[in-house]
């Protein structure tokens, strides 16, 4: 068996400054020079956000109340013990894992988290943490879809939105009201 022996890190100085010399004695590569400071209005969708939780968790209540409900039933009927019973809830659970999977992606997936409003350009930060670049505000096309009254679903009212981004695809959204500038919707 090998016996341990110590490894030297070198680490630059407690004193040293970004750029400089450590105290493994090399030079590093000068700092970068800071950023330009832009200014960055961010705008979190609370309403848009608290609705689709909301909905989730109503389907999730839903599927657990039938779920548990023919399960009971499947455990009441004669041979509901037997092996080939078994091996039928188990694919009747993972049919349910799976319902509850895509039911929570198609809820949670259109109510963005925030939007961020830079100088020439609009980000969306999706449900899922993914960035969408859309054309700056006063270029941005959002037509309304649907409007949403305030209720139990969410405090404020949700507007659900179609998106044109940079490259000319449409995504569809659900907003809190008046988080992005709507145009009418157009003649079809």
């Amino acid at each position: 068996m090998a016996t341990p022996r110590a490894i030297r890190i070198p680490r630059p100085s407690a004193g040293g400054a970004p750029g400089t010399a450590g105290a493994a004695g090399g030079a590093t590569a000068p700092a970068a020079a800071p950023a330009r400071a832009t200014r960055v209005d961010r705008r979190p969708n609370q309403a848009g956000v608290e609705r689709a939780h909301r909905l989730a968790l109503i389907f999730l209540g839903s599927l657990a109340v039938l779920y548990v409900g023919f399960l009971a039933l499947d455990r009441s009927a004669p041979g509901g013990g037997s092996a080939t019973a078994t091996t039928g809830v188990l694919y009747f659970s993972a049919f349910a894992a799976a319902l509850a999977a895509g039911g929570l992606w198609i809820a949670l997936g259109p109510a963005p988290r925030a939007i961020e409003v830079h100088p020439d350009s609009v980000i969306v930060i999706e449900a899922w943490g993914k960035r969408r670049e859309f054309p700056p505000m006063g270029e941005v096309r959002a037509s309304l879809v649907r409007r949403y009254p305030r209720s139990f679903l969410s405090s404020r009212a949700v507007e659900t939105l179609e998106v044109t981004d940079t490259t000319g695809h449409r995504r569809t959204y659900q907003f809190e009201e008046g988080l992005l500038p709507t145009q009418p919707p157009p003649a079809r």
